[in-house]
């Protein structure tokens, strides 16, 4: 089986996993950290990442988007406790692999700090301080990395300061580093343009230019070290034209403007939530997209130049087997 980075030079797309959580929470496993079912479910974790590998997905990623030692530490879960949850997390993917009996990738989830960071409160009293931040993403990355991940899926991020500690951490393991923003649609008063912003701010052009100023790297250019470039969930209440597929179509566009013209080779992922999620009569979250919805939209993001492609909240086996489907006809 070729490396992860070598697939990455074959033009043909990759197709990732879906949500976890909410696969955990079908099963019936509701925690106070979702991470820590790597512990006390892990034959139900392993079948999660079966039924994605089943499904037809190339790529997936390890239950470990809430494994940071900042989160762990609010579920009694600390120091070498929270380091052990990351690397079980790893393991299983593994052997969920060896189980499907299908080659397959497996991704070191980061997610985001539980709150905003220093570097972007200006502050410790509003912000977590930046130096808690980084030994968090230093111990997952370190974790997740002996545990035996592929390449390391740093996700969800609403702060591109964020973003770039996590791959300052990471690519000291020499392996992959995708890093995903998650965005809202913004509208520039001025221009009229729109523009796709995390909470904290940061557009897809701002993600860039924080990689590449080193300012969180040691006056290190962070972009040599990233392979991919993407968005995902981003949910929005309001606006069906920017949620789900047409939200990763758009996406997709402002990403590739943002680093056109970059001198490194970056490939754009693209996961986003199965739509609007709405509560039902039993007050159950549902999603607006199924699955033919998301796949009869998956031609178009591919064209726009997505060559990684999943889900995010709401979607399930049968949306990334819709996808396969797809991305497997002739």
């Amino acid at each position: 089986m070729t490396s992860f980075k070598q697939r990455l030079s074959d033009p043909r797309p990759i197709l990732y996993d879906g949500g976890f959580g909410s696969q955990l929470f079908a099963r019936g496993i509701e925690l106070v950290n979702s991470t820590i079912a790597n512990d006390t479910h892990p034959e139900a974790v392993e079948d999660i990442h079966v039924d994605y590998l089943t499904a037809g997905a190339e790529a997936i990623g390890t239950n470990t988007f809430v494994a940071s030692a900042l989160h762990l530490e609010m579920a009694d879960r600390e120091g070498q406790a929270a380091d052990a949850i990351a690397r079980l997390a790893a393991e299983n993917a593994r052997r969920a692999v060896e189980r499907s009996g299908r080659e397959a990738y497996v991704g070191g989830s980061m997610g985001p700090s539980p709150g905003a960071i220093e570097a972007d409160s200006g502050d410790t009293v509003f912000g977590i301080p930046n130096d808690k931040v980084r030994d968090a993403h230093a111990r997952l990355s370190a974790a997740l990395a002996e545990g035996g991940v592929d390449f390391f899926m740093i996700e969800t991020q609403f702060s591109a300061n964020e973003a770039a500690i996590a791959i300052d951490e990471a690519r000291h393991h020499g392996l992959p580093i995708a890093v995903s923003m998650t965005y809202k649609c913004t509208v520039d008063r001025t221009s009229g343009e729109v523009v796709y912003r995390t909470d904290w701010g940061h557009s897809p052009v701002d993600l860039v230019e924080v990689l590449a100023s080193g300012d969180h790297s040691g006056s290190v250019d962070l972009l040599p070290f990233v392979d991919v470039i993407g968005l995902n969930c981003g949910a929005e209440t309001r606006r069906d034209e920017h949620t789900g597929m047409p939200y990763a179509i758009e996406g997709t566009r402002q990403i590739l403007k943002a680093v056109e013209g970059k001198d490194t080779p970056i490939r754009v992922m693209a996961y986003p939530n199965a739509g609007m999620p709405t509560l039902n009569k039993e007050m159950e979250t549902t999603y607006s997209q199924s699955p033919a919805d998301m796949a009869g939209a998956l031609p178009a993001l591919l064209e726009e130049g997505a060559t990684i492609v999943g889900g995010c909240c709401g979607t399930e086996p049968a949306h990334i087997a819709a996808f396969r489907e797809v991305l497997d006809q002739p």
